[in-house]
């Protein structure tokens, strides 16, 4: 049985996501199932002083994770390197976390 994700390293969570993917874009999809899956939607945050509801994650055309937030009726996908995570961090941060050690 794994050890819980907080008593992980980003290493052994990017291990886990991408143990049998071929190829970055297996990768990518291993590291959004991961997030779809622990990370705990809808959550608060703020971007460019605005408070948003990041309400998913999404693969962009061009090979990046996103997230999908919402304001009212105003929706922007913004890049998950990019994306500010609110104190205190939801559950499953952590990869997010190790998304972004394994993307830079």
């Amino acid at each position: 049985m794994n050890a819980p994700v907080l008593n992980r390293t980003p290493e052994a969570l990017i291990e886990e996501a991408t143990v049998d993917a071929y190829g970055e874009d297996e990768q990518l999809t291993g590291f959004l199932t991961m997030i779809e899956e622990s990370l705990a939607m809808p959550f608060t945050t703020t971007v460019l002083g605005v408070e948003v509801s990041v309400v998913g994650v999404d693969p962009a055309e061009d090979g990046r994770l996103v997230a999908r937030c919402a304001r009212g009726s105003v929706r922007q996908a913004i890049g998950i390197l990019d994306l500010p995570l609110p104190e205190p961090a939801p559950e499953g941060w952590q990869w997010v976390e190790a998304y972004r050690s394994w993307a830079r």
